[in-house]
Order: C-alpha cells, then sequence, then structure tokens
C-alpha cells in the first residue's frame, strides 16, 4: 500500500509504521525471557509453548482450507510432510518448497483472475524495478555461499532471516519452521525459548515477522542484544521490499498468468504440509507432554478457531494457566 500511494518513501514510512512497535516490544521480549527461571518460570514458558501449539494448529487448519481446495493440492501438502519428518532440514524445506511449484505449474489448473488491472498512484521505473530484482537475487543466490562454514557473526545471521523472509508463502506462520529449522541446531536459541517467543509474538498487533527481533535479541553469541534484533528484523523484511518493487510494474500480467497462479498454487500447499509437520515436529512433541497440556490446547484451539477470541486474550490465558496448573 505503502509503494502503491507514495512509491519508495511511502513503502518505508508503511513499513515502519506497521512493524516496529512490535519489533520494539518483541526486543523487550527477548530480554525478559531469561527472568523465567526456575520452576514456577519453567510453567509460565510451557504455557506460552502450548499457545504456540493451538496458535499453529489453527493456521494449518484455516491455510488448508484456502490452500488445499482439491485432491492434488491436498496430496501436495501430505508429501511436503512426510518429507519434512522424515529430513527435517532447513535446504530441504527450501528444495519441497522449489518442487511444488513446479509440479503446481505442471499438475494444478486454475483459472485466471476476471477482476480488470488495478490502478495504481505510483509505480516504480524499470530502473528502480530492475535493480531491486538483481539486489533481491544477489542476496538470495550470493550471500549463502559467502556465509557458508560461519556459524554465526552479521553475514550469517543476514543469511538465515534474508533466506525465510524470500519463502514465505501462504502465510507469516510459515516462519515458524523455516527460522526453527536453521537457529534452534546452530544453537543460537534453545527450543523452549523458540516456542515461548513463538507464543508471545501471537499477542502482537503488526506482521509475525517481528518474531525476527525476538531471535536476533535473545541469540547465544555475537552477535546479540538489541542490534542484533534490528538486525534479523531488517534482513527478513527486505525481500518483500525488493520483490514489491521489482515486481509490482508487472502484477497486472503475473496475476493474469495461469502458470504463474498454477506455480503460486503448488508452493502454498507445500507450504501448509511444511507447516503442518512443524506442528508435529518441534512443536507437539516437545510441549504436550501430558494430560494437563493436551486440555489446555484444546480449550486455546476451541476459543481461537471456533469462538474467535482475540490471540491476545489466549497468550495471557496460557500464561498464567500454565503457570498455575502445570
Amino acid at each position: 500500500i505503502g509503494m502503491t500511494r507514495g512509491g519508495i518513501p511511502g513503502a518505508i514510512c508503511a513499513w515502519g509504521a506497521f512493524t516496529l512497535p512490535s519489533a520494539i516490544i518483541m526486543l523487550f521480549a527477548a530480554y525478559s525471557i531469561h527472568w523465567f527461571s526456575g520452576a514456577q518460570g519453567a510453567s509460565w514458558l510451557h504455557g506460552l509453548k502450548i499457545v504456540a501449539v493451538a496458535v499453529v494448529a489453527q493456521a494449518v487448519w484455516s491455510m488448508a482450507t484456502r490452500l488445499c481446495t482439491d485432491r492434488t493440492r491436498i496430496s501436495f501438502a501430505f508429501v511436503a510432510a512426510i518429507i519434512i519428518l522424515l529430513t527435517n532440514n532447513s535446504w530441504i524445506q527450501v528444495l519441497t518448497i522449489a518442487l511444488g511449484a513446479l509440479a503446481g505449474w505442471k499438475l494444478i489448473r486454475v483459472s485466471a483472475p476476471s477482476e480488470k488491472p488495478e490502478l495504481f498512484a505510483r509505480l516504480p521505473n524499470w530502473i528502480g524495478s530492475t535493480t531491486a530484482l538483481a539486489i533481491f537475487a544477489f542476496c538470495l543466490l550470493i550471500i549463502p555461499f559467502l556465509a557458508a562454514g560461519k556459524r554465526d557473526g552479521w553475514l550469517a545471521l543476514f543469511d538465515i532471516f534474508y533466506r525465510t523472509g524470500s519463502l514465505v508463502f501462504g502465510g507469516g506462520h510459515v516462519v515458524l519452521p523455516l527460522l526453527q529449522a536453521e537457529v534452534v541446531p546452530r544453537g543460537w536459541v534453545d527450543n523452549n525459548t523458540f516456542l515461548a517467543g513463538y507464543g508471545i509474538a501471537q499477542a502482537l498487533p503488526g506482521p509475525l515477522f517481528s518474531f525476527a527481533a525476538y531471535l536476533g535479541a535473545a541469540k547465544n553469541g555475537s552477535p546479540s542484544g538489541w542490534l542484533a534484533g534490528f538486525w534479523c528484523i531488517f534482513a527478513i523484511l527486505l525481500p518483500p521490499m525488493l520483490l514489491v518493487t521489482g515486481l509490482l510494474p508487472l502484477w497486472s500480467r503475473l496475476r493474469a498468468s495461469r502458470a504463474t497462479q498454477s506455480l503460486l498454487a503448488g508452493a502454498n500447499a507445500t507450504v501448509v504440509g511444511i507447516l503442518l509437520a512443524a506442528l508435529y515436529q518441534p512443536i507437539w512433541t516437545s510441549t504436550i507432554d501430558s494430560a494437563k497440556s493436551l486440555a489446555l490446547a484444546l480449550v486455546l484451539f476451541v476459543g481461537l478457531q471456533i469462538w474467535k477470541v482475540a490471540p491476545w486474550i489466549l497468550v495471557i490465558v496460557g500464561a498464567i494457566s500454565g503457570g498455575i496448573f502445570l
């Protein structure tokens, strides 16, 4: 919206207004999470992890009903889930999405939208668009080679969060499996801290990408702290900014292309499967360890999916219930 109304300055202003408030709150959450030590603190954190179970389950449900609308797409989702459950590797996730897009181009038939082309107030010129796409491709294809072998540092941090921002299809919840497969195995954060932060992010307005600020600030090793948090939020939001700048002049043509729509349909169905796999491993297996945990997860899921309770209320209920009952 900011780009179409005010060009690149408008896009930057829209990005800041939409993202920075929740990102700053997540930075404070990262500093506060270390206070939850001991048995009582662990119970509160466990409650937040159960919130993540309910939220991701609801996301899988809603994304499946929206993106897996026929047998072919449902099959894509289940095949992707099986692949991820058997491998659990970040690069396998990328490859699975790419193969899903290619299979969708071949096997999924979609009708082109019938809406008239949208008229935008301002569009980037061809020089700006080409430059944006070139930067996007360079960061996505070249930086991983430059960061290869580096388990820490600014470049490794940028590489992981930039790739994650480049691969989000279908909804913001997809950041969960993509980031979990990268940051937890490296020891940057442990799984409990990761899932608790993801639960906290559900209570905030703005994009789920603000979770990146939390991970950067909570990260073990160097860099870490608030500066790393802002670096991560910049890296994960840079790809959408570059893609909007590069593809907006072609948007009407892309929307009218059946091939493009088939590619996206395949990728989106695959992403549902990846999120389904993440719901089981690591979320379910590391969180639902008793009948009480399962009961609380069911209550939160029903509140979210059936009664449409605001997520921030469920975060509070989950944390308090964990502190009292678990």
